[in-house]
């Protein structure tokens, strides 16, 4: 027999408050993290966090904000008790915390102590709160603001404490919640102080650079230098901060900060958001460095859908993706060619260690290590024109230059021993960012010299990302231009392929590939890009097929829309059919085909990174490389 059902009855409210407690108070960080944003929204100019056993032992959060008065104190650790909205309107949340039920949270589940002092009282007031029993409120002596300590955090649900982490993981935790209010609130001095090493000090930072100079404290002092400024309005829609070249990237997403209306968030619609801006610039499995700020009026965005506040609800979802966008796609554009400076650090540090230690003599010769071509090939290159809809600088690449791809792409033959020789010299190139090419390196590498350094860039990788961004501004502005086949090509496939190839003939031929079934098993191929004339069919087909399985391209639509996810479909068959119109690794080049390379690099978009997210060019600086030869 079942035993007898239990009457209802109303549970005790101290295990009501432990209960609830779960959804606020998960670890250590989560109960720094309420306490920081209650110590931003009372008006705080510096907060100094102290953590003891990965915060097991103790919490600290002292604060110079505005305090509180004794009454409000008697009220703030009552469940469901805040100042932060004044009028009840969950619309117009203008605060980081407004649930009213961190302190009572956390209260339930550990020892909480606070002690505050309002501005303008003579006396400060303290009052305990231990496991969730509420003590008294006594005077107290202490400066203006709110100092709260948290011990014995998880004493009263011991079940909790088997869940925790080592105090290492807790205090990385910890970390990682005050760097990403820091990014947030640029303006407050923030202080973490932990049992193992140096406390992390972060300093209140004022003035036009505020921002960009928190981010340089929090995401490493490299990313000023490979970062590019954002800024976009649309729509009552704000982007502001700085985004990292796509060449600057780490292996986690730990390094994209995320901030609306002040509050960090880690919201999976903006984090899209940004993946999709770095879709064909950056390897799959790497992450950008970044940090953007999104204001709007508070009518236009829902911080009320989750405990923890890191996720948000937009009124215009669609708007603010598409402004974010917008937003990163811009400020690429605007970096061009620039590849990372962290390349160029990393190939000195693969030098250093097997360059032995050498002094300048007379007489000492350099041994022969770079080739340089000026005799002509027997076939051309193609002009490295911009692609439409780009602006180009005022220099342009060298006229005369062969026009066709077709030629570049057949194997050239072996140049004679005579017809090694040195580039023509051309000062004025050394302006130019990639500046002036001085040298070929096993057919693969263009060695150029610029005033204060050196870049080398690959032929390939770099040749690769024009003709891709030249293929996707025909694309957008109406259709890739193509040519006919004179004879038609027949590719045998598996019967599935055939007809998951001929599924998508309608947005294929917009990419300029017109096909057609041709029996079982087998294609026919009439049309192909221009750009790609000359190229293997076969080859080029069966990279398609790998795409189309990639990104799961099965229907049509309008390839026009770069953010929506049949463009991005789209950008990624772009991708793998414009490695069969680059220039090949292998290919001599003569300097005016070297540096028409380099000027078009610099007059293209997103040409510091090739289509897999590897960089085209690492640029050396004459300092870095004196101090390699012990000159300096």
């Amino acid at each position: 027999m079942s035993a007898p059902a239990a009457p209802i009855r109303r549970l005790d409210p101290v295990l009501v408050d432990r209960i609830a407690a779960g959804e606020v108070v998960e670890r250590p960080a989560s109960a720094v993290k309420e306490l920081v944003e209650n110590a931003i929204d009372a008006g705080t100019r510096a907060i100094e966090v102290t953590i003891e056993s990965g915060g097991r032992r103790l919490i600290r959060v002292v604060d110079d904000g505005r305090g509180m008065s004794p009454d409000d104190l008697t009220l703030a650790v009552e469940r469901h008790a805040t100042s932060k909205l004044p009028d009840g309107d969950l619309g117009a949340i203008a605060t980081l915390g407004f649930r009213g039920e961190a302190l009572p949270s956390i209260g339930a589940v550990s020892r909480l102590s606070i002690t505050t002092r309002a501005e303008g009282a003579e006396a400060g007031a303290s009052l305990v709160v231990d496991a969730g029993r509420k003590g008294e409120v006594v005077p107290a002596a202490g400066a203006r603001g709110t100092r709260i300590e948290v011990t014995d955090l998880f004493a009263a649900t011991p079940a909790r404490l088997k869940f925790l982490k080592s105090d290492r993981a807790e205090n990385a935790a910890v970390g990682e919640i005050v760097r990403r209010l820091a990014a947030a609130q640029p303006g407050i001095r923030f202080t973490l102080r932990t049992e193992a090493g140096q406390p992390l000090v972060l300093p209140a930072e004022t003035g036009d650079e505020a921002s960009l100079r928190r981010l340089a404290a929090v995401l490493g002092p490299d990313f000023p230098a490979n970062a590019l400024p954002v800024g976009l309005e649309r729509e009552g829609f704000a982007v502001t901060g700085h985004v990292g070249l796509p060449t600057f990237h780490r292996g986690v997403g730990s390094h994209i900060h995320l901030v609306v209306n002040g509050r960090p968030v880690r919201d999976r619609l903006l984090l899209g958001a940004v993946r999709g801006a770095y879709a064909d610039t950056l390897a799959s499995d790497r992450h950008p460095v970044l940090g953007l700020v999104i204001a709007c009026a508070t009518d236009l965005v829902d911080v009320n859908v989750h405990p923890a506040k890191t996720e948000v609800r937009f009124r215009e979802p669609g708007l603010v993706r598409a402004l974010i966008v917008s937003a990163i796609h811009d400020a690429l554009r605007r970096g061009g060619a620039r590849s990372a400076t962290t390349g160029g650090q990393r190939t000195l540090e693969a030098l250093r260690p097997t360059l032995p230690r050498m002094t300048a003599h007379t007489g000492y010769t350099a041994p022969s290590l770079f080739h340089t071509a000026t005799a002509p090939l027997p076939r051309g290159l193609p002009s490295f024109a911009a692609p439409s809809g780009y602006s180009t600088p005022a220099y342009r690449p060298t006229p005369g230059l062969a026009e066709s791809v077709q030629a570049l792409l057949e194997p050239a033959p072996s140049l004679p021993p005579q017809a090694e020789a040195a580039p023509e010299s051309d000062p004025a190139g050394e302006d130019h960012p990639l500046g002036a090419a001085r040298a070929q390196i096993h057919g693969t590498y263009i060695l150029a010299q610029t005033r204060d350094g050196l870049v080398i860039v690959d032929q390939h990788a770099a040749h690769e990302r024009l003709v891709y961004e030249r293929l996707k501004a025909q694309r957008a502005a109406g259709g890739i231009a193509r040519q006919g086949l004179l004879i038609p090509d027949v590719v045998e496939m598996e019967p599935e392929a055939a007809e998951r190839l001929c599924a998508c003939a309608a947005d294929l031929e917009r990419l300029g590939l017109s096909l057609e079934p041709f029996g079982p098993g087998a294609v026919l191929i009439r049309e192909v890009p221009a750009l790609l004339v000359g190229a293997s069919i076969r080859d080029l087909v069966t990279d398609i097929l790998d795409a189309l399985d990639a990104s799961g391209l099965e229907e049509g639509g309008d390839p026009a829309t770069e953010t929506g996810p049949l463009g991005r479909r789209l950008d990624a068959v772009l991708s793998r059919m414009s490695c069969h119109g680059s220039v090949r690794a292998g290919r001599r080049l003569k300097p005016q085909e070297m540096n028409a390379l380099l000027r078009e690099m610099e007059a293209t978009p997103n040409s510091g990174q090739c289509n897999h997210g590897r960089p085209t060019s690492v640029e050396l600086k004459l300092a870095d490389i004196e101090r390699l030869f012990g000159r300096r």
